[in-house]
Parts: C-alpha cells; structure tokens; sequence
C-alpha cells in the first residue's frame, strides 16, 4: 500500500528508515494477526508487554507535553496521552481478561528485554533532547501502527477487534494530528528548509533507531 498522509516529515523519515520500516510494519507477527495464523500465546504474550510499554510510553508523551512551546502542541501530546490510556490499555485488559488474565496479573508482567530497550531508548531521548527528538523517537510507533490499521482494516479474523483498532476513524485523526504537530514542530524551531540542516540526520537516526526497536518488539512478542 502506499503510505497513508500522516505528513510531511513522516513521509521523509519513513522513507529515509529504508527497508527497516517495511520489516516493521510488514513483519510476520503483523501478518499472523492479518491471516489469522498467529498462535494465541504470542498475541496474549505480547499483550502483556504491549500495556507495560504503553505504561512508558505514556509517561513518554506526557513528557512531551512538558516540553511543549505551544499550545497546539501540548494539546497533541496530552490527545495521545488520553488515546493511549482510554483506548489502546483498555482493548488490552478487555482482551487479557476474556483468557483469563486480569488487570492485576497484567500490571505485574515483567519487563521483557526487548520492550525495556525500546522504552527507554524513547525516554532517554526525551530527558536529553527536545521536543524534536522526542517526537523523532515517538513517531515510528504511532504512525507505524496507524499504517499497519490501514492496511489490515476490515479484517473478519480472530484479531479484527485488534485491527479494528487501529484501523478506526479516533486512531487515525491521532495519526493525522500527531503528523501535523510533527510539521509544525520542526518549521517552528528549524524553519521550512529544515530537512537540508545537519540537524535532519540525527532526527533521522532516532526515527529509524525506534523503527528497528519496534522490529525487535515484535520479534520478542512472537516467541514467549
């Protein structure tokens, strides 16, 4: 599919990340939740370690709306903040506890290496950088799953409530809202020539850094 408009820097960073962001958002665990074919005991796995991630990574955007100069971009962070913990936790518990799994046994799931690594690489982005790279670093995971809904929308397998998702209309205007404030964070600070700056190089780094992390997210989700 072609790349769904998510922005301006959000195209160029994603196709700057090379075949890393088609491993991401093509990976085999992606297909097994399209075709069905992925064994429940990896999705329940990686339920578990998706809610402590999204754990962090709402610290993570909350973070962001502390490093927020404006408005619109505070109220972008703390939107992201609300979707994580209102929609995104919230399938995750409903689905645990249809197997058995409760919100308590979810909360103490320790921390697998792989989800450790990838959420503090995204914090420590954040404590030692700006807003840029924070976002930088945020943005394969947001947009990432926002594509990959895309592509598996209408989805009649045993995932499509997953699919659902992230294929829906609240989902999506996060995509396209987060890509904007993305825009409009990067001509505020660099100005419009902003992707011809030493600077684009390293943004570009954290964005595909994150876009390998997520690789290995779900490389650590299909084996339990």
């Amino acid at each position: 599919m072609s790349a769904p408009n998510y922005g301006h820097a959000f195209a160029l960073w994603r196709a700057g990340a090379g075949a890393s962001w088609d491993n991401y958002t093509q990976h085999a665990f992606v297909e097994g939740l399209r075709d069905g074919s992925l064994p429940q005991e990896s999705y329940l796995h990686y339920l578990r370690q998706d809610y402590v991630f999204l754990i962090h990574f709402a610290r993570a955007w909350a973070l962001a709306a502390a490093k927020a100069e404006t408005l619109d971009e505070m109220a972008a962070a703390s939107a992201t903040v609300h979707a994580l913990v209102h929609i995104e936790m919230p399938l995750h518990v409903k689905t645990c506890a249809a197997y058995g799994i409760d919100r308590t046994a979810l909360e103490a799931t320790a921390e697998a290496p792989g989800n450790l690594a990838y959420t503090r690489y995204v914090l420590e982005a954040g404590y030692s950088g700006d807003l840029l790279d924070l976002l930088a670093a945020l943005a394969p995971c947001v947009l990432g799953y926002g594509e990959i809904g895309l592509r598996l929308a209408g989805n009649t397998g045993p995932y499509a409530d997953w699919c659902d998702t992230y294929a829906g209309a609240e989902f999506q205007a996060l995509c396209k809202n987060v890509g904007t404030v993305l825009d409009d964070a990067l001509l505020r600070r660099l100005g419009p020539d902003w992707h011809e700056l030493p600077r684009a190089k390293t943004l570009q780094s954290r964005f595909t850094a994150a876009t390998q992390l997520e690789i290995g997210f779900w490389n650590m989700a299909q084996s339990p």
